[in-house]
């Protein structure tokens, strides 16, 4: 920094600068840098996305004191990260680390790539700042994990008279994910030990997936069998595909498969096979949909995967003995895999699903003209986050986070990667421009005659009917967190216009993240749904669901 000092002293002495050049140099010189050494986290050299975060310390340490109130912990700061839910509360900035020797320091210009703007323009003041390194570009999918390297929490008055200096000095280790954390309830660690008694991982390497891609592709999950399964035994089993929402991967399904696994136990859950599908990849979630940028996820699944697991398992192979049952992200792969494959699936429960019609997605109707992702007409901008009226982050806050954050692997580059054609540079077009918010209107039609579902539903009907009448059932929260009932609204409106039969159910009130809780229990309509399911199944059968469940 002190270089270029001295080299604008000397321009301005030599009268060399207009006042043009002048505000430039300004701007340059205004940058604010940190050193980051490569420390005691790593004895080899590495490669990732070097990641700065950075919170008020006031508001830092007063989140601090409330967390040690009502947990009983100490006030303690040892993790500085962001939080979409509250998008500019911290700051962070970003750049690429190739070969990165250990003891090396290198420089992190905190504006060139930073969110929410760049950080000379923070207010003076003290700063609780982190780094860390993203080794393998996970970081916008999963947050940090198991092989990242991060510093400690270090104080900084901004701005500071030096460089500030961190060090990564620690790499995050695995962790096994069928060990509850110890601050777990004792109820869910029995259940998740009961759980792995009855769980198998699926680690299945797919032909057309591996052919796509030029190296093998693995498609993972577990299998979870009921009470009492005998390999070789003549009983057979409903089977439930379930999947999970963004963020979801095979480690971390190890909370609802457990809360399956006790309710089939207790006899609140019918017995049936449950498979816990993991749709996660290095570009998001891939929503076990065909695309030309990852490959044809649902052609795996139909065609490859499921046949593999009917000839291991005692699963009911007949239409009606296969469901489909997901969550958010899981919520639209589900309903995509019944609506394109309704000779496959008996019918789909799919919970506050991502958009079904693009005409609302998440409140933004891509269809029109001159569509923005950030602002309406009148320029106001476009919630995205909510916690019932009161909005918690807009679109354009999130879309640029994630830019920061990493540029795959996040919600609406997730999208890009399964809905978009693809791009001369080898990966999708986006659909709207990060800078202004601008939509694309030829990739958006794109969107639309591929996967756009109450627009496929439409054209199609005539074809869909005798395969897909009755098997939709949806519900979702009139509170949704990320607005997902607007676009069930236009989905529902759609097969009513088609006189077709299907079930919407708008929850009062409720969220994303509370939409399953009945009274007490937070798995109720879970368990709702598994006994419509085994009705569909054994209609004969005289196993009924508890009163507490009954449809």
């Amino acid at each position: 920094m002190r270089y270029r000092h001295h080299a604008v002293a000397l321009l301005l002495s030599l009268g060399l600068l207009t006042g043009v050049a002048h505000a430039r140099i300004d701007s340059i010189v205004a940058h604010r840098f940190f050193h980051v050494q490569l420390g005691a986290a790593s004895a080899q050299p590495t490669s990732g996305r070097l990641l700065l975060f950075a919170i008020d310390a006031t508001t830092a340490e007063a989140k601090a004191k409330a967390e040690s109130e009502s947990k009983g912990k100490n006030s303690v700061i040892d993790e500085v990260d962001a939080n979409p839910f509250r998008a500019t509360e911290t700051s962070v900035a970003a750049r690429e680390v190739d070969y990165w020797v250990p003891g090396q320091s290198v420089d992190i210009d905190a504006d060139r790539l930073a969110f929410p703007a760049g950080w000379s323009q923070l207010p003076s003041g003290d700063y609780y700042v982190q780094a860390v390194l993203d080794v393998d570009h996970s970081y916008n999918y999963t947050g940090r994990g198991a092989g990242d390297l991060v510093s400690a929490v270090v104080k900084v008055h901004l701005p500071s008279a030096s460089i500030p200096t961190l060090a990564l000095v620690k790499t995050l280790p695995a962790r096994d994910p069928w060990v509850a954390s110890a601050s777990a309830p004792a109820a869910m660690r029995d259940a998740m030990a009961a759980a792995r008694q009855h769980a198998t991982l699926v680690d299945f390497t797919s032909p057309s997936l591996s052919a796509f891609w030029g190296r093998s592709i693995h498609m993972r999950g577990w299998v979870l069998t009921p009470p009492g399964y005998d390999a070789k035994a003549a009983t057979r089993y409903p089977t439930v595909y379930y999947t999970q929402g963004f963020g979801g991967n095979n480690d971390r399904v190890m909370g609802p498969l457990s809360n399956v696994s006790a309710a089939m136990a207790k006899g609140e859950m019918p017995p049936m096979i449950w498979v816990f599908l993991d749709e996660s990849s290095p570009t998001g979630t891939h929503e076990f949909a065909d695309s030309v940028n990852n490959g044809p996820w649902g052609h795996a699944l139909t065609e490859e995967l499921i046949p593999q697991l009917e000839s291991q398992y005692r699963m009911d192979g007949r239409l009606n003995g296969r469901f489909l049952n997901g969550h958010s992200s899981g919520g639209w792969a589900t309903l995509w895999l019944q609506t394109r494959y309704p000779k496959i699936f008996g019918g789909t429960w799919s919970t506050s699903p991502d958009p079904s019609d693009f005409h609302d997605f998440t409140g933004i109707d891509l269809y029109a003209p001159d569509a923005n992702a950030y602002h309406r007409p009148d320029g106001s901008a476009y919630p995205l986050v909510r916690d019932h009226a009161k909005v918690l982050g807009t679109f354009e806050q999130f879309a640029k986070l994630e830019r920061v954050l990493g540029p795959y692997g996040g919600q609406l580059a997730s999208f890009e990667w399964v809905f978009s054609p693809r791009g001369r540079d080898g990966r999708p077009e986006p659909m709207f421009d990060r800078d202004t918010g601008v939509v694309d209107p030829a990739v958006v039609a794109y969107w639309r005659d591929h996967y756009d579902i109450a627009y496929r539903l439409q054209q199609q009907w005539p074809q869909l009917k005798a395969d897909l009448d009755g098997k939709i059932h949806l519900y979702v929260g009139t509170a949704d967190t990320f607005y997902l009932d607007g676009a069930a609204h236009k989905l529902q409106a759609v097969l009513d216009g088609l006189h077709a039969k299907s079930e919407f159910h708008f929850l009062p009130d409720r969220t994303h993240f509370d939409l399953y809780v009945q009274g007490k229990d937070r798995q109720g309509l879970l368990k709702q749904i598994s006994w419509e399911m085994y009705a569909i199944a054994r209609p004969d059968s005289k196993l009924k669901a508890p009163a507490a469940t009954a449809p």
